[in-house]
């Protein structure tokens, strides 16, 4: 009866850890993809309004400040905070199609082709991921369409390493011996029995990959190879603030709150996914 107790009280605390994480990382990115959807209705001001005064410290009139050339700080923010979702949102789309499609051919390859694939998936992850995508933005011309295209090719291998070790570890399990025994086809498999099984951590590793492009994409914009003005990218705006960082800190306090913000948020809300939809951790906890 104790023990029944214990491990009720156990689950509850479990239950309760999982629900907090979710609801701490939901908070920060619920806010800003609020903030980002308001900025498609409604700009306190256009993002070429130079009428403001120079570094305006935060007032009634501009409430986050204005920066070197009399644009109002608000406005960039909210659409930063559009382009962080559609960078992040848009380079998992693209790295996860990519890398799941990939991952899926090189898990039910032959062993020489499986071989070759997996060391040029090596090759690929060993290059850091930033230095790819200036390469791929470099080649085109600076755009945020760009950045993103380059962000989530960077992102395929990693995703395709991923779920060819999970393709893996499933197909060595006895149940797709039996349902290839009973004469399940091959897409019957992988759509009854693979993708099932290997979603979960698909789902965990592209939360955690979108903060990641979220990151790659300020970075890039900071470099100058992300939206080109007038888009007000965060890290553009870090890049211009840089110079007056002393004299107007609020220029760079408001993007880079805001960034740090959207990361954590992302992973605490991967952390929950993972507590919660991984059967393992729900056993042991």
């Amino acid at each position: 009866m104790t023990g029944a107790v214990l491990t009720a009280k156990t689950g509850r605390t479990s239950t309760r850890r999982r629900s907090t994480i979710l609801i701490a990382g939901c908070v920060p990115a619920g806010l800003i993809a609020a903030l980002a959807l308001v900025s498609f209705f409604w700009l306190p001001y256009p993002l070429d309004d130079t009428s403001g005064d120079r570094l305006a410290s935060p007032g009634p009139s501009h409430l986050l400040g204005t920066d070197k050339l009399g644009r109002d700080l608000l406005s960039q923010v909210m659409i930063g905070a559009r382009i962080a979702l559609e960078s992040g949102a848009g380079a998992v789309a693209i790295g996860g199609v990519l890398g799941v499609a990939t991952g899926l051919a090189a898990g039910f390859a032959t062993r020489w082709v499986d071989d070759t694939f997996s060391a040029f998936l090596d090759v690929l992850i060993a290059f850091p991921t930033l230095l790819l995508a200036m390469l791929v933005v470099a080649a085109q011309s600076a755009s945020l369409g760009s950045a993103i295209v380059a962000i989530g090719l960077a992102m395929t291998a990693v995703v395709a390493r991923l779920t060819r070790v999970l393709v893996k570890r499933v197909l060595a399990e006895d149940y797709i011996t039996a349902a290839r025994t009973s004469g399940t086809s091959w897409p019957r498999v992988i759509t009854g029995h693979v993708l099932p099984n290997i979603w979960p951590t698909l789902v965990v590793n592209l939360a955690l990959q979108f903060g990641l492009a979220v990151l790659a994409e300020a970075s890039l914009s900071f470099l100058g190879l992300g939206a080109p003005p007038p888009n007000a990218s965060w890290g553009r705006m870090l890049q211009e603030a840089q110079a007056t960082v002393s004299t107007a800190p609020w220029g760079a306090i408001a993007p880079g709150v805001l960034l740090v913000a959207l990361v954590v948020g992302v992973n605490l809300i991967a952390d929950g996914l993972r507590d919660t939809l991984d059967p393992t951790r729900r056993r042991s906890s």
